[in-house]
């Protein structure tokens, strides 16, 4: 990713409605589908600065990959200990048959060979082991906002059931989701690429907005895992080995 994601993810994840509320329906997720175990171990392949461990840490213990140095610290930090530097799909000095689960959040996109990353993340679960996957949606969609990212794809949910089918993996729930604010995504999507816009669009909004936007993407813990989703901005599943 270009440096100012990083720097405005540092910024930024503590209050930013999108890191906020995503977290709160990933936990709820993770409660209602995964059902991890109390001395269940968890691996957060992709980091960033750690803004998801602490909610991970609620269900188990928790270590940590990253490749961006100044990320990585930052993480380190907020888990209490170092943040490993193992890349996608090698995951070299990776134990496999280790973990209960491993989340994968928002980094799919950025692996060129995205099969190859989930067969050698599958090989790292224990048996029964579980992947929590996020991604984002729609090739359509495609923005700025992906070149920042350094994305590589988008994802339909066909496009994702066939890179899963290929890595020898099932679903146990696969959703979209951030659901309730895509209309209003969409349109700015393509109203950039009407204007030429470029650049990535994770700003900090007014304080008002950000609340909003918090409260309406936030309600989605109520509903993700439970009902079918309208189209969202993003997928979410959870995946496990046959």
């Amino acid at each position: 990713m270009d440096r100012v994601i990083y720097d405005r993810m540092a910024e930024h994840d503590s209050s930013h409605w999108w890191y906020v509320a995503r977290r709160d329906i990933l936990a709820a997720v993770i409660a209602r589908k995964v059902k991890l175990a109390q001395d269940a171990r968890i691996l957060e392949i992709g980091c960033g600065t750690g803004h998801n461990l602490p909610m991970l840490a609620a269900f188990g213990t928790v270590d940590a990959l990253e490749i961006d140095d100044a990320a990585a610290a930052i993480a380190a930090q907020r888990l209490g200990k170092p943040v490993s530097q193992a890349p996608l799909p090698a995951l070299s000095g990776i134990p496999e048959g280790a973990y209960d689960m491993v989340a994968l959040l928002d980094v799919l996109e950025h692996i060129e060979d995205d099969r190859a990353a989930l067969v050698a993340i599958a090989k790292r679960l224990k048996p029964g082991g579980t992947i929590l996957l996020t991604v984002p949606q729609y090739m359509w969609m495609w923005s700025g906002h992906d070149v920042a990212n350094h994305h590589f794809r988008r994802y339909s949910k066909a496009t994702l059931r066939q890179v899963v089918a290929d890595s020898g993996l099932t679903f146990e729930l696969l959703t979209h989701f951030n659901s309730l604010l895509f209309p209003l995504a969409a349109a700015d999507r393509l109203m950039a690429r009407a204007t030429g816009r470029e650049g990535s669009d994770d700003a900090l909004p007014s304080a008002p907005v950000n609340a909003l936007f918090e409260r309406v993407f936030g309600f989605e813990r109520h509903l993700v895992g439970r009902t079918p989703m309208p189209p969202g901005v993003s997928l979410l599943a959870v995946l496990r080995a046959r």
